[in-house]
């Protein structure tokens, strides 16, 4: 059977994307158009009209002492070093990217290593307070006919 131009076998479609080397190109990241080592460069003030209005808000009002505390230490350390903290509503900014943050979530410190995609987000988002619920059997202060459960 013969094929008109412009329709052609699946078969022969595929041995010709097999001869194609596919090369798969890595995304670089980006914000709002500027790479991170753009970002980095700027200052507060220059990236307040890149953030979310939320973010933006928060930082105009200034920071309080914990959030100042914390971005000087964040400055400070090099990028290995681990940073612990309380300050769950800190602005995620472009110079914590690659530095590692131990938050603290009501219970415990959760390590968080900080990321390019994470800016513009509170640390608090990262560190969850709850659990999810888990349900077993009946315990103590269960009702008379729940107590008597068949056991499987």
């Amino acid at each position: 059977m013969a094929t008109k131009k412009g329709f052609r076998s699946s078969a022969r479609s595929r041995r010709k994307a097999r001869r194609k080397k596919i090369e798969i190109k890595k995304k670089e990241f980006s914000y709002c158009g500027l790479s991170l080592e753009e970002l980095q460069k700027l200052t507060i003030e220059e990236l307040l009209p890149l953030l979310p209005s939320r973010m933006r808000r928060t930082l105009k009002r200034g920071l309080t002492v914990k959030q100042d505390k914390l971005l000087r230490d964040i400055e400070k350390a090099n990028t290995g070093d681990v940073i612990k903290t309380h300050c769950r509503d800190m602005v995620i900014l472009p110079s914590f990217v690659g530095h590692t943050i131990n938050i603290y979530n009501g219970k415990e410190f959760q390590r968080l290593d900080i990321q390019p995609n994470m800016i513009g987000h509170y640390l608090g988002e990262f560190a969850l307070t709850r659990k999810a619920v888990k349900h077993t059997g009946p315990g103590v202060g269960a009702t008379r006919s729940s107590k008597f459960m068949p056991l499987k």
